[in-house]
């Protein structure tokens, strides 16, 4: 990805949690998004290294969120060119597609933390060896309801823009 123009702008303004095909529908059968779902360490994303250095959010028993409230690609690549949001954006490769879970912010707002305010608990706990991408990568704390869903999509190979998708 690389300018404004080649950023999905469905994903722009929006609070979203990305997964696969295949955990999206277990997610719909147990009712929540988890914080630490039932799948192998393998499948994990920054988990080949251990707890030690498991991704920040998961290391705080939370669910990562993307939120590109006020994003700028371009900016934000310049700022932060360490990020690997674009390893997620718009699928993820090695999955082959991905689902792309809208969640709204009023119904998970008492265990949400912000991008700004979780790079700041990052800094503050000196968790560097935790992996972070700063400002877009919110948290939120506990399992999310599935009726905290909007609109569900799916995007990847044979797969023209982003479909949408039954949500619950």
């Amino acid at each position: 990805m690389d300018s404004e123009d080649d950023f999905p702008q469905l994903l722009l303004g929006k609070l979203w949690h990305t997964t696969s095909l295949t955990r999206y529908n277990m997610i719909i059968k147990i009712g929540h998004i988890l914080p630490n779902p039932s799948i192998p360490e393998k499948e994990r994303w920054g988990s080949s290294r251990g707890p030690e250095f498991y991704p920040y959010v998961r290391f705080l028993g939370g669910i990562s969120l993307f939120d590109f409230a006020n994003f700028q690609t371009d900016a934000y690549c310049k700022k932060y060119p360490l990020s690997s949001w674009s390893e997620f954006v718009p699928y993820r490769k090695k999955w082959g597609r991905s689902v792309w879970i809208e969640i709204n912010r009023e119904a998970v707002k008492e265990n949400f933390i912000s991008g700004e305010a979780l790079l700041k608990k990052w800094k503050h706990e000196k968790a560097y060896h935790h992996n972070i991408m700063p400002i877009i990568e919110a948290a939120h704390i506990g399992p999310i309801n599935i009726e905290a869903i909007s609109y569900v999509y799916r995007c990847g190979v044979n797969i023209e823009g982003f479909q949408s998708l039954k949500a619950t």
